[in-house]
């Protein structure tokens, strides 16, 4: 698969990945229902979309012409030298083939002045923290706003890059 930035004739596949890639993730924590509540709601097309023309940001999909089999979304945050990785899935199916380093790369190469690259794992997605910590992130503790004890816990972790 190739990365490339994603576009508006994407968008679709991406839902349908993100959709798949969530139920396969999480429906063991928190029951199918829930999971489908999440990703109606962050993972619409209109979310999506808005992404598309977000200022500093990166949308990026990893294609082979046939379909969509990972997806990330980055973005600056107030400190420009602070990147933050909102979003980095692999569909079940393609995981484990360097996909995730590949978009993992195209991200960390979208952002040259960038000093460190953060990430917000939850506490209960044990494969995503095995894999961010293979890449050389490093635990810096829990998210704020993961304090509400309604919420999953948050964990954050960073990565310094140059």
């Amino acid at each position: 698969m190739f990365v490339r930035t994603a576009g508006e004739r994407d968008l679709a596949a991406v839902r349908t990945l993100l959709v798949e890639t969530w139920h396969a993730t999480y429906d063991a924590i928190y029951g199918a229902a829930k999971v489908t509540e999440i990703t109606d709601e962050w993972h619409s097309i209109a979310s999506l979309r808005s992404r598309l023309t977000r200022p500093n940001s990166e949308f990026l999909v990893a294609d082979d012409g046939k379909r969509i089999g990972g997806m990330a979304f980055a973005a600056a945050t107030a400190d420009a030298k602070v990147i933050l990785l909102n979003q980095l899935y692999v569909h079940p199916d393609c995981q484990r083939r360097g996909i995730g380093q590949s978009l993992l790369d195209e991200i960390e190469d979208s952002f040259p002045e960038a000093q460190v690259l953060r990430v917000e794992v939850e506490e209960a997605n044990s494969g995503a923290i095995a894999f961010y910590r293979s890449k050389g992130f490093l635990p810096v503790g829990a998210a704020a706003e993961s304090r509400d004890s309604s919420r999953p816990t948050m964990l954050s972790f960073e990565k310094p890059l140059g």
